[in-house]
């Protein structure tokens, strides 16, 4: 095996433009059909959570795990100490530049005190 799991090159370019094109398609049927389709109201309340649980799955793993590995619950961990600094911050301010500034900020910040 070559490392991917007996997957080569091209089985994984056959996959992504195999997902590409359904997206493709998902999409330009929607922006075709436009206003002639209507989603039952629950259904679109469900639909705008989306973009949020999407950006948590991927977030969250980062942040705990940021080696992909064990879990990093520690003080150790820059992604850990900053996003709990960016959270307060929103909390506090509600200013999305300012809680992004904050986390970078302290983000960078504890990275060069950590390696010092």
């Amino acid at each position: 095996m070559n490392g991917m799991n007996g997957m080569n090159g091209m089985n994984y370019s056959v996959m992504i433009l195999g997902m590409a094109a359904v997206t493709v398609f998902v999409k330009a049927i929607m922006f075709i059909l436009g206003d002639r389709v209507r989603f039952p109201p629950l259904l679109n309340l469900a639909l705008s959570f989306v973009p949020v649980t999407v950006l948590t799955a991927i977030i969250v793993p980062m942040i705990l795990a940021p080696h992909g590995k064990d879990m990093e619950l520690d003080w150790h961990n820059p992604q850990l100490v900053a996003s709990l600094v960016a959270v307060a911050v929103c909390l506090a301010s509600r200013k999305q530049l300012l809680t992004i500034v904050a986390g970078l900020a302290m983000f960078f910040a504890w990275q060069m005190w950590m390696h010092v």
